[in-house]
């Protein structure tokens, strides 16, 4: 029910700002804004879903606790950003929208380097 009141939501947000794309321009990334911080907080009540997933999978098998506070922290990364370039994009910004995307994707790749010497540290152990 919740993926119908967010295409709901995302369908009118989207008639309007075309409607006042035609009056005020500016109107229309308003509104556009203010759609993707409604959605945003729709999906922000699912996340406890996901986070408690995640706990629970952990505790049948071992993991170390700070990987999945790194993979939680991707996980908003990523969604920040495509967010922000989304909007970007739509006001007619797609360099600024390229930018953030990349700056995204350097910082989900710093913040994972600990899983990935992790990762390597235990092939290393098992061609030792």
């Amino acid at each position: 029910m919740t993926l119908f009141k967010v295409a709901i939501l995302g369908i009118c947000a989207v008639i309007l700002a075309l409607g006042f794309k035609q009056i005020k321009g500016e109107y229309s990334s308003l509104i556009s804004l203010a759609a993707g911080g409604l959605i945003f907080a729709f999906i922000f009540g699912r996340l406890e879903a996901i986070i408690s997933t995640i706990r629970q999978i952990s505790s049948y098998i071992s993991i170390n606790y700070q990987y999945i506070g790194i993979l939680v922290k991707v996980i908003g990364v990523a969604y920040i950003c495509e967010f922000s370039s989304s909007l970007c994009k739509d006001a007619g910004y797609s360099a600024i929208a390229s930018q953030i995307e990349m700056a995204g994707k350097l910082t989900i790749l710093v913040m994972s380097m600990p899983i990935l010497m992790s990762l390597l540290d235990t092939v290393s152990s098992f061609l030792k």
